[in-house]
């Protein structure tokens, strides 16, 4: 959120990525891009699903055992669902400990699937993150306003008499 403030005077909504500021009133092709936004995060995910199938595939061929194939398999499955709900998390709160979203950069890759179907799901909501962006947005509008001086409280110049 940025309380710097522009040519109108007050703060500026924070831009989120594919939707800009349209996000503030819904505005400027809003429900396209929201539309386009979850068809093309499910497609992304579609089609990673089967670059893992080509994998898993790869590993029937190399017969590595029933065990590395079940490991590789838990383990996607285990780091999508954890990405998944970690990507879920952040639309709806900024991270308390930055270092530790930092260091699970790396499962979210591995889950990457889950956190396209995060973004996909959301998107059919509303714009991924903004119900995070609007509540920060109107608080520093309410900030705003209460530095503003109220042009009422002020006290008259005297005249002379």
């Amino acid at each position: 959120m940025s309380d710097q403030t522009g040519g109108g005077g007050g703060p500026e909504p924070e831009p989120i990525r594919f939707f800009g500021t349209t996000w503030v009133d819904h505005d400027r092709g809003y429900g396209l891009r929201r539309a386009g936004v979850a068809v093309g995060a499910l497609a992304a995910a579609v089609a990673a699903a089967f670059v893992l199938r080509f994998a898993y595939e790869g590993l029937q061929i190399a017969d590595t055992g029933s065990f590395v194939t079940v490991l590789v398999v838990v383990m996607f499955a285990l780091c999508s669902a954890m990405a998944f709900r970690k990507t879920w998390e952040g639309f709806s709160a900024r991270p308390t400990d930055p270092e530790r979203e930092r260091s699970l950069q790396g499962l979210k890759a591995i889950g990457f699937i889950g956190s396209l179907l995060a973004y996909a799901f959301r998107a059919l909501h509303e714009a991924p993150g903004e119900s995070l962006h609007r509540r920060e947005y109107e608080e520093a509008l309410k900030r705003h306003e209460r530095r503003k001086p109220n042009p009422h409280s002020r006290k008259k110049p005297r005249r002379k008499q």
